[in-house]
């Protein structure tokens, strides 16, 4: 296919899609790894949970500045050899990682690994983005919906290593996979975006218009404000659940399930509020599903039973799955499309940012108080603030107008 003849949300571009969910599946277990080996790290090093936790806010500092630093290398050199890149580099972090005697060594590799997992994410949704106007909201949607098919696929594939050998095999064995299997698959998608996909027109022109004149500067401050709340909130359950299960006596097992369990019913979360944002907009979109995130914390507190917990995990993953992946759906209607890998990601790291703190804060409050209890509280809080941020931004801008689909 010719760029010339380039068409937005073509065949082309579905096939690419697909495409681009495998590459964000392999790429996006440098995500999960962590919290997977999070309690057996723990033992091994003789660390409380706090201290352990550090790992995962490294890989987490290292996720949010690679999507902003390689969102810029997408914006001008395609997703492609930065996808080859990542590869390599998560070869290298998790057979480093795998050699580690202590947690800082093993922290230096997790924010190597943080750094090549983030192409796998806002990069690859910022690439999709290009490819699509109709159809914009559910395929970055999918797109993202990789991330959640990495946390729903690999824990149980990786959960008799974990038991039977360790996570230093695991960690060996994802280093082969990533190599092995990422290079190829950047290679799938060298084709970039043709020129009129990113030049002003009726189809890619930044859409949405401000009441109340609210900047562009203004509105990226406050959809990272909205961002760091909102993922404060997220990191509770998502990177503390193995633990919660194991401090209950479920075990690491059982806690593998209910992540795995989280993150599909994510990726359904994520592929309706694809649909509903292709409908309202990206700003509702997320906040409803912001609204939704809390009512499922609150949820936590009283139930604590192992069938219980199951539940609750189905709900959270149903409720949050669909908030990040919005964001960029807001920097595409907003802001201009030739700056849409910078932009994407310099909100995807304000979410990152609010994990690795959230992570972190959650191990914190734990080892304070010997009960997750108050975690959930302060994630409520932090999640409280992010909608608040939200309707302001609601009330200040138009819902963007429908643009008029044309061919490129």
């Amino acid at each position: 296919m010719a760029l010339r003849e380039f068409t937005a949300d073509s065949g082309y571009s579905w096939i690419r899609l697909a495409i681009s969910m495998a590459a964000g599946t392999i790429a996006s277990i440098g995500m999960w790894a962590i919290v997977l080996v999070l309690p057996q790290v723990q033992y091994e090093f003789g660390l409380g949970r706090g201290e352990t936790s550090m790992a995962y806010t490294a890989t987490m500092i290292g996720f949010g500045l690679g999507n902003l630093l390689l969102g810029r290398l997408v914006d001008r050199f395609g997703i492609a050899p930065v996808l080859a890149g990542a590869g390599a580099a998560l070869s290298v972090g998790f057979g480093l990682g795998a050699l580690t005697s202590n947690i800082y060594q093993f922290s230096a590799a997790q924010l190597l690994i943080g750094v090549a997992t983030a192409a796998g994410f806002g990069p690859l949704i910022a690439d999709v983005s290009h490819w699509f106007v109709r159809r914009r909201g559910i395929a970055v949607a999918a797109a993202a919906s990789g991330n959640y098919l990495a946390g729903s696929i690999w824990p149980v594939a990786l959960k008799s290593v974990l038991e039977g050998s360790g996570w230093r095999t695991a960690f060996f064995i994802i280093a082969a996979v990533c190599l092995v299997a990422l290079l190829p698959v950047a290679a799938m998608l060298r084709r970039r975006p043709p020129e009129t996909a990113l030049s002003p027109s009726p189809a890619n022109a930044p859409f949405g218009q401000s009441r109340a004149a609210m900047s562009p500067f203004v509105l990226q401050i406050l959809l990272a404000v909205a961002g760091v709340g909102c993922c404060i909130a997220m990191a509770m359950p998502q990177v503390h659940i193995v633990a919660y299960c194991s401090d209950l006596g479920y075990g690491i097992s059982a806690g593998a399930q209910m992540l795995s369990l989280m993150l599909t019913c994510g990726i359904i979360s994520r592929l309706t509020f694809g649909f509903i944002a292709d409908r309202i907009g990206g700003v509702r979109t997320v906040l409803l599903g912001s609204t939704l995130q809390c009512l499922a914390l609150f949820l936590y507190i009283p139930f604590n039973g192992l069938a219980s917990l199951y539940m609750v995990s189905a709900i959270f993953g149903l409720a949050q799955g669909g908030i990040v992946p919005n964001y960029a759906v807001i920097v595409r209607e907003y802001l201009p499309a030739r700056e849409a890998g910078r932009r994407v990601g310099i909100v995807i790291m304000a979410t990152v940012m609010g994990m690795a703190v959230g992570g972190w804060m959650s191990g914190w409050i734990y080892d304070m108080t010997g009960s997750y209890q108050a975690a959930f509280i302060n994630g409520i809080a932090w999640n409280l603030m992010n909608m608040a941020v939200l309707a302001t931004i609601l009330f200040r801008t138009r819902t963007p107008r429908q643009t008029t689909l044309a061919t490129v």
